[in-house]
Formats: C-alpha cells, structure tokens, sequence
C-alpha cells in the first residue's frame, strides 16, 4: 500500500471552500413566521430550479405545502448544494444527477436531510409529495428515486486527494442545514498535531496525526485524518474512510482516541 499525506492547509481551504458554498438563506436557517405575498406574482414552479424565486419574490405554493417555518414541519429548501462541485479538484456529481435537501426546524433547533435524485425527479410535484409522508425529526421526507446514499452519487479521478476530499464533502453534506446543538461536525477542527494547550487520557496511542490516504494496488482508498471538538468534552478524533474499488461510498469511522483536561499547576 502506498501512502500519500495531503497538507493540513489544503484540507482546511478545502473546507473552508465547502462551507463559504453551503450556506442557507437566514430565511430558511432562523424562519420567523414565514407569508408569502401575492399569490398571483408568478407561475408555480415545476423544478426545484424554479423554487428559488419562489421564495424570493413569493407566491404560487400550494397552501399545504410547509413553507419555511421553525414549527417542526418540514420543508423544501431552496439551496442547491450541488454548487460545492463548482471548483472542488477531482470530484464531480453523477451526469443526471442533483442534490435536494429538506429543512427542519423546531425553535431555535435544527436538522437538514440532502439528497441524491434523478434531475427528471426533480419536480416540485415530488419533492413536495415526500413532505406528506414525513414525520418528526427522526423521520425526514425521502423523495421518489432518491439514492439512498448521496455518495453513490458523486464521480471522481481516483486520485488520492479526491479521496479525501470526498470524505470531507460528506461530512459538510450530512450535517448540512443544522442548526444549535445538532451541529456536531461544525464544532471540528482539523489538526496534525496535538493541540498543547490541554492534557490528554489517551484511549487509542496515536503518533501521526498527518493527514493521509493509502491507495491499495486493488483500487481500493483508505483515508485518515484528525479533528479536535472543540467543546465540552474536548476530544481528539479519529475519522477513518475506507473507500472500495470504483466508488466514493466509504465504511466510515468517527471515534475519539484522547479527552482533553485541563493542565494541572504545579
């Protein structure tokens, strides 16, 4: 097996990069009571490409369909978050393809659920009809001809940084549109040493924390790298991805090896 290390700083531009372009509409994060003006303004949309506008100039929606809310219903968001595609090196999303995430909100709480769907499928008529079979938080709508994993849907060169790109995208992807304690990657920093600032129990010995990716004469990736949460507990993380022949869907291992205490005076 050959191992590659890939440089903190590009790992940590790579998501920075992630993060500048997934970002939602405040109206959609933090939802107030959300009315739509004039009904008659424009046509109702027949894709989620339309959806956009929608929102922004208001109107045409079926009064059933939840709108932008923080009642705990969900919703249909109007972010495309394929655009994180648009400039990340070695990845791309599947031809035919596009992402469609649903929003919940519950006060100042929150999830998000994205998707992989067919672009025939990206419909309003069946984006909005997952909505009628969703239930609470644990229970998001699941939209007609959805992968079941938005992995399956993503193509790359096979390059070892793509596999650790991909790994990264995953992560932002999963935990796009949550909000207050449900975001959990977000409290994540990449390292590749360990931080001095506190000590450390170690649950799992470690001596690199270097960014790596190991490429097997098979095809098959495995990718490793750390973080540190950085709220109570603050914890070292190991994220592991072992990645088969010819995809970007890994086996995937998030666990801490080390709790961090303060240090004690001498």
């Amino acid at each position: 097996m050959s191992t590659q290390r890939i440089p903190l700083n590009t790992l940590q531009k790579v998501r920075q990069y992630l993060k500048t372009f997934l970002v939602l509409p405040e109206s959609e994060n933090r939802p107030l009571t959300v009315a739509l003006a004039n009904p008659t303004l424009m046509a109702e949309p027949d894709s989620l490409a339309g959806l956009g506008d929608l929102f922004r100039i208001g109107g045409g929606m079926d009064e059933g369909v939840p709108k932008p809310n923080n009642r705990g219903e969900w919703y249909v968001s109007v972010m495309d978050p394929g655009v994180a595609f648009m400039k990340l090196p070695g990845l791309q999303l599947r031809s035919g393809y596009r992402l469609a995430t649903y929003l919940y909100r519950q006060g100042e709480e929150g999830i998000g659920k994205t998707w992989a769907i067919p672009e025939a499928l990206t419909t309003t008529a069946n984006l909005e009809k997952a909505l009628s079979n969703a239930g609470a938080e644990q229970d998001p709508p699941k939209p007609l001809g959805c992968l079941e994993d938005i992995s399956l849907a993503i193509e790359g060169d096979k390059s070892a940084s793509s596999y650790v790109y991909a790994s990264l995208l995953r992560r932002e992807l999963q935990e796009f549109g949550a909000l207050g304690k449900r975001g959990l990657w977000g409290k994540h920093t990449l390292i590749n040493s360990i931080p001095q600032q506190l000590e450390w129990q170690w649950r799992t010995e470690v001596k690199d924390l270097s960014p790596k990716v190991g490429m097997l004469p098979d095809g098959r990736a495995i990718v490793e790298f750390f973080t540190c949460r950085v709220m109570p507990s603050i914890a070292i993380f190991q994220h592991l991805d072992h990645y088969s022949a010819g995809d970007y869907l890994p086996k995937s291992i998030d666990r801490p090896v080390a709790i961090g205490e303060r240090k004690r005076r001498t």
